[in-house]
């Protein structure tokens, strides 16, 4: 393991002491300790990545309980070997359907709600095709553990209208991509998600 990522590891572990200890500590005492090494762990991950001090708080230091990763879902829907994706308004760049599981969604629910969100597109999600763990996948790498499920997806109805999120939203063949929001998909989970689509055997991936 390179400096860089030691250092983020040991940053890493120090929060999930301190999340845990806050979590079950009753000794006011012990808590402001355990406070005091949650900040020393965030000022550390931020010295070592230069990651904003808004995203360090959310995405670092804003769980609570026992540290656990963040979920995230995709909504795979193909038509005719092309893949739906949507572009982002902000960055310009193009993603599968997905986002944050909210806390009061199942992960079926979640990717429902994302497709209509972002894509306009009703879908139903029929097959898990890959759970994984997105900093092995995916760049940049996050200072939390973040699981991805994919879901491939049948679509019901719906058309996309630009909103908040996404200004376009278009299907795409594997060898015609447009610029992709590598944070979120890559182009080997692209042909996976189409590969999976293809197969009626496939077997949920798990890594």
């Amino acid at each position: 393991m390179g400096k860089i990522n030691q250092f983020t590891k040991w940053a890493q572990d120090l929060q999930s002491i301190a999340q845990a200890g806050l979590h079950y500590g009753k000794d006011v005492f012990d808590r402001e300790r355990y406070e005091e090494v949650r900040r020393i762990a965030g000022e550390m991950m931020q010295a070592k990545t230069g990651l904003p001090q808004e995203q360090i708080e959310t995405l670092f230091l804003g769980d609570e309980g026992y540290r656990t990763p963040k979920i995230e879902t995709r909504a795979v829907i193909v038509k005719d070997d092309q893949i739906l994706l949507v572009r982002e308004k902000m960055a310009q760049e193009w993603s599968l359907p997905g986002g944050w599981n909210d806390y009061d969604q199942t992960v079926a629910q979640n990717c429902v709600k994302e497709a209509r969100e972002e894509s306009g597109r009703i879908v139903k999600p029929i097959k898990l095709i890959a759970v994984q763990d997105r900093n092995h996948h995916n760049k940049p790498i996050l200072a939390t553990n973040v699981t991805k499920l994919f879901f491939l997806c049948e679509e019901l109805g719906g058309e996309f209208v630009p909103n908040d999120e996404t200004d376009a939203c278009d299907y795409f063949s594997l060898d015609n991509l447009p610029k992709l929001s590598i944070d979120r998909n890559t182009k080997e989970q692209i042909a996976m998600c189409l590969a999976a689509a293809k197969d009626p055997n496939w077997k949920t991936k798990f890594e």
